[in-house]
């Protein structure tokens, strides 16, 4: 009998185009240097068959539009950052460092669910008695949850269509593989063929599908990026893996609002959801200091309240500008913005900018917030306690209003702020009780207001 002759092609790592040969620029997304080396798939070979009736051309007037029914988990910080739930049929891909609670949130879900709903857990990366010793150690009752220890991507379906599930985990999509393809699992093939068959399939039964996915070393979801285009809600766990707290956010949700965000505590008995967030992301100084400003950021639905803190000294040769948290393109250009508007000057100081409590802001209206906070320092003069900015800074000096400013102040005023530094166009039109407004125009009539406040 002839051996069967396997032929190597390269993928795309970024979109998954594959090319017989090695060039420096992938022909399909143009990027250079990711075509990598495999196998081409087997000739032939059976898919698992359609459970549906194939589609027909109707017109939209013809489709009911119904709201998606949420299959709550019982976390509630969970179910904020997927939009309020899991949908019947949704892919939601949750990525992260190793180590950081991907498992440990999932098993929690779970085991929730699994006294009212049918459900399964596929585990990949650990045996079922690695998986029965976390739940012990977690303290749940997973007594009734279903675990299947496979990574044939055949078994797996075969056991889905069996089973049918409501909410079914994939731990984790890069240790799959199927037996239609002649590569690895984890290469670009079998991650994003096994990922199309799961998917398809949750289409065609309404079973939800969690996958787990690796992330690279720059904290991108490892293998190519068509796998999150073809999913519904793709969910990162951020946070230091040497602190306690962690937060789960949304960057894509075809079901819900993005960049929502869910935070967690990391206990021995695993996630604890964290009902007031802003009390994490506040230092506590036993008297005021300088550098030190509480900027209200809006994350999805959710106004947070964060210090930000600056440190301006006198550099010893090359200044330097670092951010933790925050953008540093953008720090130069407020910097640049603070010196020709209010005439603060900076080119020969060391500017270090940090968000408290590891969350990254990528909002602008917290522009006013760091120049604040630049400016405190710079002088050595600390900003009120009870005080609250944000605000767009343009290149011209304007200060322009942030979405959803009045959630912001109400949020404030309920954390029991009495003042708040703001944007003109986000002036309250009714009074809120407790709260001080005051409404600047400009970059130097806000850094003139500072010097006014005690």
């Amino acid at each position: 009998m002839a051996k069967t002759k396997t032929r190597t092609q390269y993928n795309c790592s970024e979109c998954g185009a594959s090319s017989p040969k090695w060039q420096g620029q992938c022909p399909g997304c143009g990027e250079w240097n990711t075509l990598v080396e495999g196998v081409s798939e087997k000739a032939g070979g059976s898919r698992f068959e359609s459970l549906a009736p194939a589609a027909r051309v109707r017109n939209l007037g013809e489709i009911e539009a119904r709201e998606a029914t949420r299959i709550p988990t019982g976390i509630g910080e969970f179910d904020r950052a997927l939009g309020g739930g899991l949908v019947a049929g949704g892919v939601v891909l949750i990525g992260g460092d190793p180590g950081i609670g991907k498992s440990t949130l999932l098993l929690q879900a779970l085991a929730e669910l699994s006294g009212a709903r049918p459900v399964l857990y596929v585990s990949g990366e650990e045996s079922g008695e690695q998986v029965a010793l976390r739940a012990h150690r977690l303290g749940l009752d997973a007594r009734a949850l279903p675990l299947l220890a496979e990574i044939n991507l055949e078994r797996i379906l075969a056991e889905l269509q069996a089973l049918r599930p409501q909410v079914a985990v994939i731990d984790s999509i890069q240790t799959l593989w199927s037996d239609e393809l002649n590569s690895a699992p984890g290469s670009v093939a079998q991650v994003r063929e096994c990922a199309a068959q799961l998917t398809r399939l949750a289409k065609q039964t309404g079973i939800t599908v969690i996958l787990v996915g690796h992330v690279t070393k720059e904290g991108a979801l490892a293998g190519p990026r068509v796998l999150e285009h073809i999913v519904d809600t793709v969910l990162y766990f951020e946070g230091d893996t040497h602190s306690s707290f962690r937060l789960v956010r949304a960057f894509k949700n075809r079901f819900g609002a993005v960049n929502e965000l869910g935070v967690f505590a990391m206990t021995d008995r695993g996630l604890k959801g964290v009902s007031n967030p802003s009390a994490m992301f506040l230092s506590r100084h036993e008297q005021d200091v300088a550098g030190s400003c509480v900027l209200v950021t809006q994350e999805g639905t959710r106004p947070l309240l964060v210090e930000i803190q600056a440190l301006v000294d006198t550099a010893h040769g090359n200044p330097r500008r670092l951010t933790v948290g925050l953008d540093s393109q953008r720090l130069a250009m407020l910097l640049a913005v603070l010196h020709r508007h209010a005439g603060i000057v900076c080119f020969d100081q060391d500017v270090f900018v940090n968000a408290v409590g590891g969350v990254r802001i990528g909002e602008p209206a917290a522009d006013l917030a760091v120049l604040m906070s630049i400016a405190s320092s710079l002088k050595n003069k600390p900003l009120p306690a009870k005080l609250v900015v944000f605000g767009e800074v343009g290149l011209a000096g304007e200060i322009r209003p942030a979405p959803r400013g009045q959630e912001r102040l109400r949020e404030a005023a309920k954390l029991g702020f009495t003042r708040a530094l703001i944007p003109e166009a986000n002036r309250p039109k009714q009074a809120i009780p407790g709260l001080e407004v005051i409404a600047v125009r400009r970059v130097e009539e806000a850094v003139a207001r500072m010097r006014e406040l005690d």
